[in-house]
């Protein structure tokens, strides 16, 4: 069972979030909330997301597992209007979702969940450096590395107690340093990865610029950042695995 009113706007934030990496994913449907957890095709990139039930205007479901076409539920959701509600209510018999939105009704046919990729676990990765950011520090930075490269360097430099972002082209350079004071928090170890920018610009499409996102990081190490969404019912964390510099 499950059937549930939620805003346009969160239903999208949340649909963005895994889109930005994923064509299909698995949702699980919990008694607490919805879940999601997927890789991209490479494997470089994963995200999880959750969004508790109290994100949702009404909220009913009894556990379970749903497969489904990401774009084609997005579309759907990009036809409602900002503040407009969204009714999604599955039909257990044809294995179908019904969405309404303001008198348009929709019935997307669902994926079977097995034929979706694997869903992947998590690392719990210790990594030594961790910065608090705004999400349009974030966009400043990649914007900036897309002029020069097709790879960006994340860094924090413990001694000096800054961040950093470095991207290297054939003939221009950008570097970024974000000190204690232009950062929301600081927790300064010594990093440096490597990372292909094509995923950090998919995942900085997906964060929003006035989001408050925790960076993780090591010396080549993946990156993990998590933010949260639906005004705090709702969390997003991404990792993104580094390009390993050759000597």
């Amino acid at each position: 069972m499950f059937n549930a009113i939620v805003s346009a706007d969160t239903l999208r934030t949340a649909l963005d979030s895994v889109s930005v990496l994923v064509d299909e994913c698995k949702i699980h449907l919990e008694a607490d909330g919805l879940a999601i957890q997927a890789v991209d095709p490479a494997n470089v990139g994963m995200v999880d997301l959750s969004l508790s039930a109290a994100a949702f205007e009404s909220y009913e479901a009894d556990g379970g597992v749903i497969g489904v076409n990401l774009s084609r539920l997005e579309d759907i959701a990009g036809m409602a209007e900002a503040g407009q509600l969204v009714h999604l209510e599955l039909d257990e018999e044809t294995r179908k979702l019904h969405i309404a939105i303001d008198g348009l009704e929709y019935t997307l046919a669902l994926i079977d969940p097995d034929s979706i990729r694997q869903e992947p676990d998590l690392p719990d990765l210790d990594l030594p450096a961790e910065i608090v950011i705004e999400g349009r520090d974030i966009d400043r930075a990649v914007t900036a590395a897309d002029m020069v490269s097709d790879h960006i360097a994340l860094g924090v430099d413990a001694d000096a107690e800054h961040f950093y972002v470095d991207a290297e082209g054939d003939t221009d350079d950008v570097h970024l340093e974000l000190d204690r004071e232009d950062l929301i928090d600081l927790q300064a170890g010594d990093a440096h990865s490597l990372f292909s920018l094509d995923y950090l610009q998919d995942m900085n499409r997906a964060i929003p610029k006035d989001a408050e996102v925790t960076m993780e990081l090591g010396e080549e190490f993946p990156i993990k950042m998590h933010f949260d969404i639906a005004e705090g019912e709702g969390a997003a964390t991404y990792l993104l695995a580094p390009r390993i510099q050759s000597d």
